[in-house]
């Protein structure tokens, strides 16, 4: 069940908690695009004019906050996924695929880093996380069965491009915020399949994929 969801069948709030819900709700957009998932909660109560546990009493937990707060970046980036699978020439979808993840990912931390790593204790993210591995794994899956992408790319060679495009574009957002663009065409190159190598090491498992992730999640 997504948070918009809950949202939808709980009971109405009195109009001050609602508003309080809200102003909690910006804050902490604002503050995890700034700052990443580790944001501080302090802050974001600051910044949303209530006491630590008011923010507490909505939102339990951190995870519970991210999610509610990344909600509207996350149906932006699925709207432009469903779209790009729908395009009915194999490369294409995928390469439109990576561009949508990828333009998303500009100007908000907190949303590179969800994208970057794993969160067991969150059902909803473990939900998302699941979804967006097997739309990359269809667009991926539909290049290379077309013989367009490289048969030897995985899952984990996508996702360690997203953590290196995270690092571009925070390194690169007051200097060269489109550079982006320019990696992800050349990485594109390179995964077309009359480029293929033999490469020296075989890509990560599902499973040390999966490690790797929750490890930089608890890195902080």
């Amino acid at each position: 069940m997504t948070t918009s969801e809950v949202a939808r069948t709980r009971k109405p709030w009195r109009r001050d908690a609602q508003e309080r819900h809200d102003r909690l709700i910006d804050a902490a957009q604002r503050e995890f695009a700034r700052r990443g998932v580790s944001a501080s909660l302090e802050q974001i109560s600051r910044d949303a004019g209530v006491a630590i546990g008011t923010l507490y009493r909505h939102f339990p937990t951190r995870l519970d906050l991210l999610m509610s707060a990344l909600e509207p970046r996350l149906e932006e980036f699925l709207r432009g996924a469903e779209k790009a699978m729908r395009l009915e020439d194999p490369w294409e979808a995928f390469t439109c695929y990576l561009e949508n993840l990828f333009r998303t990912q500009v100007g908000d931390r907190g949303f590179n880093d969800f994208l970057s790593r794993r969160f067991p204790d969150s059902p909803e993210a473990e939900r998302i996380h699941d979804l967006v591995c097997h739309q990359i794994g269809d667009v991926l899956t539909r290049a290379q069965q077309a013989g367009q992408a490289r048969p030897d790319i995985a899952l984990a060679d996508i996702v360690i491009l997203i953590w290196t495009n995270g690092r571009m574009i925070d390194a690169t957002r007051d200097t060269a915020p489109d550079g982006w663009r320019r990696q992800l065409r050349l990485m594109l190159d390179a995964y077309r399949a009359e480029r293929a190598h033999p490469l020296p090491e075989p890509p990560m498992t599902d499973s040390q994929l999966y490690d790797a992730m929750v490890r930089l999640n608890t890195a902080d």
